[in-house]
């Protein structure tokens, strides 16, 4: 049993754990921020253009106020998923230009040369010494 708490105390204060704490956190938060701009100026200006109040989007189904369907609420849901999906979007972009910018190309290791091919002028040379070597041979 001890050797298991010491197993979850190690993953838990990884860097990698502690990181993704704080991302959670700071998501919630921005979440929080998104939702803000979204209910507090985002709507009521849509609402200005389009004459359109998304709090008030709802439809009571038995018209006695015990079912409601909010569907204004579910569009501000909506907005706020895509500003933050964009937003999102954008600062992996960002952080995925830095890494590319941040990687240092190593050179590749120089390929061996190879060994310099005989002339013909060589190939000759020795195809007529052998000649010359074989036609000793056959005289003696």
């Amino acid at each position: 049993m001890k050797k298991f708490f010491e197993e979850f105390k190690a993953f838990a204060l990884k860097g990698n754990m502690m990181d993704m704490a704080i991302g959670v956190i700071i998501g919630g938060a921005f979440s929080t921020l998104v939702t803000s701009l979204t209910d507090n100026l985002i709507s009521p200006i849509l609402g200005i253009l389009g004459k359109v109040n998304f709090d008030a989007m709802m439809w009571d189904v038995f018209g006695d106020g015990k079912l409601v369907f909010k569907y204004g609420a579910f569009i501000t849901a909506v907005i706020n998923f895509l500003i933050m999906a964009f937003v999102l979007f954008c600062i992996v972009k960002a952080m995925n230009k830095l890494m590319e910018v941040g990687k240092h190309e190593e050179a590749a290791p120089a390929e061996p040369e190879a060994p310099a091919a005989p002339t013909q002028e060589e190939l000759l040379a020795d195809i007529l010494a052998e000649l010359k070597k074989q036609n000793e041979e056959k005289t003696a």
